[in-house]
């Protein structure tokens, strides 16, 4: 079946108890237990298990093609249960430009634990092969990367790890591209982690994150421990709301390209912008590969106003349209000055507005862009 289908049916059943076509939502913490000790249900205690947890986890597996899926409370909560599943000592290569809250996990949250962490241009296959070491034992990859939109080659990182030994795993966060743009797991790559409270959920309105595996390891095993006796669960009112974004997610993640696409283009010409982050360019260093392994180019982007700090700053103040929040994949429109965001030590240039393209029109969206810059234009 096409993703459209999959995407209202996986995980779903009729309710067997009143015909009901939408999930009920299953709030209650125990199940009982028949005479002789047994749960004959399936279910015993629900942070070990609940049905709109099930419900949720069948349906993104299936979405990636993955063999199994684990729902957490949080993006972060699933990078923390793959973090605690390494040995201290192990090594990971993460992207140079990785998302700040990788680095505040593995740098802050385990410093004592400790685990060793490189990062690199992870776009450059011959720096990624010159960092492995004896002891590296993950490959942790964002493509699209956040926020510069950089674009990495799936398919020759799953070759590279796998060249290395078993023992290398790889790992995408693919939230910003989600199961309908790009599905890591077809290339090669072993684990695939969302923030599902982005375009997953897509309404800004649940926090959540998930984890799915390619097959049966231990990584994704000590993730499920961590689930279980960690306790970063998601609400099955979570779940469901989560459940109930996926339904119409193929429709808005590819409405939100196109209108990316189309303010992408806009920005490129206009004279107060110094660069476009965006892999759907012709321009963009990795537009080639973008193209190979992605349906279409998400609707994420990133500018570089002329000037500095405050010139940016200014800009986003002046948008109308366009919120200035944290977070993405949602209907509205949202900008950020990402170097606030990610506060001291940071590597994001200074003059750098991230957008997360909603589902408004995308002439609005430019016009809202427009009267920013021309403001911002006449300062001195």
């Amino acid at each position: 079946m096409k993703i459209e289908t999959r995407a209202v049916h996986a995980g779903r059943h009729i309710d067997p108890a009143t015909g009901a076509v939408t999930l009920p939502i299953h709030l209650s913490t125990t199940f009982e237990r028949s005479p002789d000790g047994e749960y004959p249900l399936g279910y015993s205690y629900s942070r070990e298990g609940n049905p709109n947890r099930q419900a949720l986890e069948v349906c993104l597996a299936d979405l990636e093609g993955g063999k199994e899926a684990l729902a957490f409370s949080s993006g972060l909560a699933v990078t923390t249960a793959v973090v605690q599943g390494l040995q201290p000592g192990d090594h990971i290569l993460a992207p140079d430009d990785a998302y700040y809250g990788l680095r505040r996990v593995v740098g802050g949250l385990f410093e004592r634990w400790p685990i060793e962490v490189s990062y690199v241009d992870i776009t450059n296959l011959d720096a990624l092969a010159a960092a492995l070491r004896p002891n590296t034992r993950l490959i942790w990859v964002e493509t699209p990367s956040n926020p510069l939109m950089k674009i990495a080659d799936l398919a020759a990182i799953a070759s590279l790890a796998r060249a290395a030994g078993p023992h290398v795993m790889t790992i995408c966060d693919g939230t910003f591209a989600t199961p309908v743009l790009q599905r890591p797991l077809e290339f090669g790559i072993d684990l695939v982690t969302h923030s599902t409270t982005k375009y997953i959920g897509g309404h800004s309105d649940v926090i959540g994150g998930a984890l799915i595996t390619l097959y049966p390891n231990y990584l994704f095993e000590r993730a499920r421990l961590a689930q279980t006796y960690g306790g970063g669960v998601p609400s099955p009112f979570d779940c469901w709301l989560t459940l109930r974004g996926i339904g119409t997610l193929p429709y808005r993640v590819r409405a939100q390209a196109e209108n990316a696409l189309r303010v992408a283009r806009f920005l490129r010409q206009h004279p107060a912008v110094e660069a476009v982050h965006y892999p759907g360019l012709e321009e963009h260093p990795g537009h080639q590969v973008a193209a190979r392994q992605m349906a279409a180019f998400g609707g994420m982007l990133s500018f570089q106003v002329r000037g500095g700090r405050e010139t940016a700053m200014a800009a986003a103040a002046r948008c109308r349209l366009f919120i200035r929040a944290t977070s993405l994949g949602g209907p509205h429109s949202l900008i950020e000055h990402r170097a606030s965001v990610e506060g001291p030590g940071t590597k994001v240039p200074q003059n750098l507005l991230r957008l997360s393209i909603g589902l408004e029109h995308a002439d609005d969206l430019s016009e809202d862009l427009e009267q920013a810059l021309a403001g911002v234009e006449r300062l001195p």
